[in-house]
């Protein structure tokens, strides 16, 4: 055995690929990419995205600058790929959309899944929308016209309109025999569904079981009759939550007459999964949607509202010192101690939030459990705001010479941390009740409780206790 240098890499990891080899995007196709559409280069730039897949194509394009993205979609219009479309994200898609001829947009609406092609139109103002679907074809226009008449943001948009339905009574073999023979199958399918003579589901079949059976068997002795359904006016979040709970594949979709319209797919829950998470994220941080390709006056336009609320709870914060500002005068060592106790609060809060936030999401935090759930936050608060007493209570008598004020450092920290546990829980789910989305105003509300709190408890104990 030939021996291996200590701290060389064995032969069998030089040949394993790197991360970035295994994507599209390595940092020599992005710095060629970019050269070629500084230098105008129009050959050089088909030739470089020709083997990309759509995915990369529509990174490549994020990438640019307003101007260099404009060169490239002229360079890549004449064969431009419909499916960067889906991927790209929404503000930029919209600038594409603009950029390319109506027939151009109307030819990739037509070559994309009816769901997909909703991505791109739906998003458009109508005349924009009017003027696309006069350009496509009946059959087409038809799909679409359907998918824009469902609600925003529901299965009847999320769905794709194409997929296999049999009856029970037919036979593996002639299932078999209407795919093969069939010359409208779905790009990709995972399952068949069995419906009744009135079009309405009855169970499903995966292609595994239908392949394994022999041909005379019969649909109905081998179909799964317990499944699912999702009914088209279902909220997108309410679906991702159904193929989380029971690990689905797909899941049809019916009409409020039970007929079958639809199929949901798992690729399609990933984005939905993906958009749901980005856009709490973004509530949380008290941003309304993902602003980073808009331009800088938009963004901060957009930005302004929850800047203004912040303000707000801010100055009611500052309203409860002044209260207390002849306290102050007589200490100043409370002006440098009082951020501690709300900072400590607020952070306390934020942590309990974001997981009742995200527990309202998947339905793991109920009215059952609410109360035990409830009760163990504020412990958590009360054991953190203990051992955060005695540590902060300490350094400060020290720092001071001061144990008394150490104390009421140490009490407005217990008080505040616990406040904060309560109030972390109370608030996410008040807002749930009201239908109001959590993740939206939570954060706004928090920070004034753990402020207004913690700065009364603080400088409300210093008046009665040091003064």
């Amino acid at each position: 055995m030939t021996p291996v240098a200590e701290g060389a890499p064995a032969e069998s990891e030089k040949n394993q690929p790197s991360a970035e080899a295994l994507y599209g995007l390595t940092p020599s196709l992005v710095r060629a990419f970019t050269e070629a559409v500084g230098a105008r280069d129009e050959p050089r730039i088909r030739q470089l995205v020709a083997p990309v897949h759509a995915a990369d194509k529509a990174d490549l394009l994020e990438r640019l600058s307003r101007e260099q993205r404009r060169v490239a979609v002229a360079a890549m219009h004449r064969d431009f790929d419909p499916e960067i479309l889906t991927y790209i994200n929404d503000d930029l898609r919209e600038k594409i959309v603009e950029q390319l001829s109506t027939d151009e947009v109307a030819a990739a609406l037509v070559e994309l899944d009816a769901d997909d092609g909703l991505t791109v139109i739906e998003d458009l103002d109508e005349p924009q929308q009017r003027e696309l679907l006069e350009a496509i074809p009946a059959k087409d226009r038809i799909e679409l016209e359907e998918g824009l008449s469902f609600q925003e943001d529901s299965a009847g948009r999320l769905m794709q309109r194409d997929f296999i339905a049999v009856p029970a009574y037919w036979a593996v073999g002639q299932a078999i025999d209407f795919m093969r023979e069939s010359g409208d199958l779905p790009e990709a399918f995972y399952e068949i569904f069995v419906v009744d003579p009135k079009h309405r589901p009855v169970g499903t079949l995966p292609l595994s079981r239908l392949l394994r059976n022999k041909r005379p068997m019969i649909i109905r002795q081998i179909m799964e009759a317990d499944f699912k359904t999702v009914p088209a006016e279902m909220d997108q979040e309410e679906v991702a939550y159904l193929f989380d709970q029971y690990d689905l594949v797909s899941a049809p979709v019916v009409s409020e007459d039970g007929r079958l319209i639809g199929v949901v797919t798992f690729d399609d829950v990933v984005d939905v999964i993906r958009e749901e998470a980005e856009e709490d994220i973004m509530h949380l941080g008290g941003v309304p949607e993902t602003d980073l390709y808009r331009a800088a006056l938009q963004t901060a336009r957009g930005r302004f509202t929850w800047l203004l609320v912040n303000l707000a709870t801010a100055i009611l914060a500052s309203l409860v010192i002044y209260q207390f500002d002849a306290t102050i005068e007589r200490l100043v060592a409370l002006a440098v101690l009082m951020p501690i106790v709300a900072s400590m609060g607020g952070n306390a809060g934020t942590q309990t939030m974001t997981v009742a936030v995200r527990a309202l999401a998947t339905k793991e935090l109920t009215p059952t459990n609410a109360l035990r759930i409830l009760g163990k936050e504020v412990i958590v608060g009360g054991f953190n705001g203990i051992l955060f007493a005695l540590l902060m209570g300490g350094i400060s008598a020290l720092w001071y010479h001061d144990p008394l004020l150490g104390g009421v450092l140490g009490a407005a920290m217990i008080i505040n941390l616990i406040v904060a546990g309560f109030f972390g829980l109370v608030i996410p789910v008040a807002l749930e009740r009201l239908r109001i989305d959590p993740a939206i105003a939570a954060g706004a509300l928090l920070t004034s409780v753990t402020d207004v709190v913690g700065f009364l408890a603080f400088l409300g104990l210093a008046a009665l206790i040091l003064l």
